[in-house]
């Protein structure tokens, strides 16, 4: 079996493209993915850093390049590209997105593939939340293999239709009653069964809401990492994700912990097979010494294990 430092080396970056409209939220995602505050570094494809101002939303936005790369300091193990001018309905522009999307998921380079797509759509105006735009993409676009995570962003904002519906008579338990029922009026839009009888239906769908009031987006991560049937491409970004260490912890012990068990039960000498042990669980996990501490922990169960059940 490769060991970490091989895997590493050989597949460095994961890079998502970001779709969704100006108002979706996208820039609080990933500055929530990546654990920072600070806006990104953005690099023409030939590595060149560009102005910023590009990110932020304009009357000219059909001339954003989707080649250009969105990275952030806090984790530059994250590739970001976004989508921003086919939303507005331009032909040119979608199918500037489509032959992107056809090219990266065809690269013979791992590292220049797209490897998942975040389609955010806001909840903010749920009356009307499939435009054409999300019509034309999800009937037009083949992402082959690259699995396409729905994202429902802003879902904190059906409360304000929500409390309208509640009766004024509960007085303080009318918040309260207003937030029970946000999930079935998302429901009730069937936005992800609307999706999933298009050509190409999403792989996932995920509802964040709150995120600039302390919400995180630990629910995407998880659904992106299930997404991914590559094992591979699974380690790749589970480790480079920093923000979730649960999910590094689970991957671990799913992937690594339990199908050594009966190995390490069967054996004499379990120094090679805990050794082994320690090299898989430590690919799903960030290269710091807190998580070498936590690889060694997981030893450390699998010989108290051992010792109970030997017993």
């Amino acid at each position: 079996m490769a060991d970490a430092d091989t895997i590493r080396s050989k597949f460095k970056r994961f890079r998502i493209l970001v779709i969704g409209r100006a108002n979706a939220g996208k820039t609080t995602i990933l500055q929530k993915v990546c654990g920072t505050t600070d806006h990104p570094e953005i690099y023409d494809s030939k590595g060149n850093k560009i102005d910023v101002a590009v990110l932020q939303p304009s009357r000219e936005r059909g001339y954003h390049n989707i080649e250009n790369e969105m990275v952030f300091d806090a984790n530059p193990g994250f590739i970001f590209h976004d989508s921003r001018g086919f939303e507005a309905g331009g032909v040119d522009e979608f199918d500037s997105m489509k032959e992107f999307i056809s090219k990266r998921e065809k690269s013979t380079e791992f590292n220049e593939r797209i490897h998942v797509i975040w389609y955010c759509l806001s909840l903010d105006e749920i009356s009307r939340p499939i435009s054409r735009a999300e019509e034309k993409f999800f009937k037009e676009c083949d992402p082959g293999s690259i699995p396409v995570i729905l994202v429902l962003t802003k879902v904190d904002a059906v409360r304000a239709i929500a409390l309208g519906q509640v009766d004024k008579s509960l007085g303080s338990k009318r918040r309260e009653a207003a937030m029970q029922l946000v999930p079935s009026i998302v429901d009730g839009a069937n936005i992800w069964g609307r999706l999933c009888k298009m050509q190409y239906p999403p792989r996932a769908e995920v509802r964040l809401q709150d995120l600039h009031k302390g919400g995180d987006c630990s629910i995407l991560l998880e659904h992106t990492s299930n997404a991914l049937d590559d094992i591979v491409l699974k380690q790749l970004f589970v480790s480079t994700q920093q923000i979730h260490i649960e999910l590094c912890i689970a991957n671990a012990t799913r992937h690594a912990l339990l199908s050594s068990i009966r190995t390490i039960l069967s054996v004499r000498d379990e120094k090679p097979v805990l050794h082994e042990l320690q090299m898989e669980a430590a690919l799903w996990f960030p290269i710091t010494k807190e998580v070498c501490l936590c690889v060694f922990s997981l030893a450390k169960m699998i010989l108290i294990i051992r010792y109970l059940c030997l017993r």
